[in-house]
């Protein structure tokens, strides 16, 4: 790929978005069509005043804005070209809608109403959407639990040729990798697999965009012999929020399949602001990407070093990676186990917050995460271990951890008793958590972040999951989609199943 060895067929020091951008404003163009605020003069200078002018300078439309009428000077192709190439894929698709939609999209070329796919249960809520809109079965190809850390990797590939061999008929798997945590899959296993049973294999890979830009980082799903994958540039890129794009390659998933698919659920009116951080973050990776990078993990380095001298911290990096674990880990994410402390992550994340400025990511029963990308450097890193250092010292003022009725492997792997399109649009209703128990979930509950459901349209609720979620819930864990938000109740439903 061009941002490793060089070799590029295309000049990749152009950025097409950032270019028109510039050139739109410099040649002094009066818009009479949206957005209506025309460059800013018609923004509130409250507005203004906070987000500053030169994003509303840079809020314009792409038909006859950035490109003409006709779309003929071919602003975003080029631009998903040039990605496409850096990456070393044969295709690129640009989205300002967040790896949620694309990953949608992704399913939705593969498989159609009523159509089986392989999906890991450790997919984001996003999936589960994209599952109920589609109306696709999903067969649940599960992870491995680890009992000691109450943790789960990323499935093995033999556990995918067992769902394949038992459910045939499957139009393709979905994967995800990395996790929220930084655990990787076997990708390249796991294409095989697929590939030998001749289906294709689609990549979740949104917290992976940095991925193909260093040779020291896990392998990258493209790399690794995926048919298509998602990646997210806001995460661990540097593009803007909600800035995505999905990489295809081969011939297992048509581009015109996945363009049309796509447009069912695209909008219509796309930010150029976002398009722009993803068309300028893909040249800087490609011309300063590795270096950049290797500063990045010299960095995480040093910090999990400093981090694991704080009494109480151990931080997690090599022991997630192994037989039974992942296969490997993107040392960019520093997971800091809080156990030994007797604290839980959510209320240590909001003590460093409160009492730091200090923000972090995830945090769950006992462990928090911090991220490292490009954008950091010896200050920040050094504030993020004196602030932990800190929360040590004043680990008396953080309440002890709230016992959480903790499932044991296996019992997260519920029985789907329907459709999630039908559970989810058929007919229900509101009964307590307690009468909830055997019946069939009309609803979407996931602890977030990493937003992976714990309970999704048409599984059965067993007793288990029912007192881990209300156990959470009172140990201070976020569940943002459940229509009960105290979880007195539970949504269920009353359509007849076998």
């Amino acid at each position: 790929m061009f941002a490793i060895n060089g070799m590029s067929a295309v000049d990749q020091s152009h950025a097409p978005v950032v270019d028109a951008v510039r050139a739109y404003r410099d040649r002094g163009h009066l818009s009479f069509l949206p957005p209506g605020h025309k460059q800013g003069r018609g923004a509130d200078p409250r507005v203004l005043a906070a987000l500053g002018r030169a994003v509303f300078d840079s809020d314009i439309i792409m038909m006859n804005g950035l490109d003409d009428r006709t779309m003929s000077r071919g602003v975003l192709a080029k631009a998903e070209k040039l990605m496409a190439e850096a990456v070393g894929a044969d295709h690129a698709f640009f989205s300002t809608c967040g790896s949620s939609l694309s990953v949608k999209s992704a399913m939705l070329a593969v498989a159609g109403p009523g159509e089986k796919l392989l999906v890991s249960r450790n997919a984001h809520k996003s999936v589960v959407a994209g599952l109920i809109i589609s109306g696709v079965a999903p067969v649940w190809v599960h992870p491995r639990w680890d009992a000691e850390q109450h943790f789960a990797y990323p499935p093995e590939p033999d556990a995918v040729d067992e769902a394949c061999r038992r459910e045939s008929g499957a139009e393709g798997m979905l994967l995800i990798t990395p996790t929220d945590y930084g655990t990787c899959a076997d990708i390249a296993g796991t294409a095989e697999i697929c590939h030998s049973h001749d289906i294709p294999l689609i990549v979740d890979e949104a917290w992976g965009a940095h991925l193909p830009f260093h040779r020291d980082l896990p392998a990258w799903a493209m790399d690794a012999g995926a048919d298509l994958c998602v990646t997210s540039v806001h995460k661990m890129g540097c593009g803007l929020e909600q800035g995505s794009v999905y990489h295809l390659q081969g011939d297992r998933v048509s581009p015109t399949v996945l363009t049309a698919r796509a447009d069912l659920l695209d909008t219509t009116s796309p930010n150029a602001l976002i398009y722009a951080g993803i068309d300028g973050w893909r040249r800087h990776m490609v011309e300063h990407g590795h270096e950049l990078l290797g500063q990045a993990m010299r960095l995480a380095a040093d910090t999990r070093a400093a981090l694991s001298k704080i009494p109480g911290l151990r931080v997690l990096g090599a022991d997630l990676v192994g037989p039974g674990r992942a296969i490997d880990h993107d040392p960019l994410k520093i997971v800091i186990d809080l156990h030994e402390l007797g604290v839980a992550g959510y209320q240590v994340n909001e003590w460093l917050r409160s009492h730091q400025r200090v923000d972090l990511g995830l945090s769950d029963h006992r462990r928090v995460a911090a991220q490292i990308t490009i954008a950091d450097d010896s200050w920040t890193c050094e504030r993020l271990v004196s602030a932990m250092a800190d929360m040590v010292t004043h680990i008396d003022e953080i309440p002890s951890a709230w016992p959480i009725h903790l499932p044991e492997p296996g019992e997260l792997e519920l029985e789907q008793a329907a459709l999630p399109r039908d559970a989810f649009f058929g007919p229900a209703e509101q009964v307590s958590a307690d009468e909830a128990v055997g019946r069939v979930c009309a609803e979407t509950i996931s602890p977030y972040p990493p937003g992976v459901p714990a309970l999704l349209p048409g599984e059965r609720i067993t007793k288990t999951v029912v007192e881990y979620l209300r156990s959470g819930l009172a140990a201070g864990m976020y569940i943002p989609d459940a229509a009960d938000k105290s979880l007195a109740t539970i949504r269920v439903s009353t359509m007849t199943t076998k």
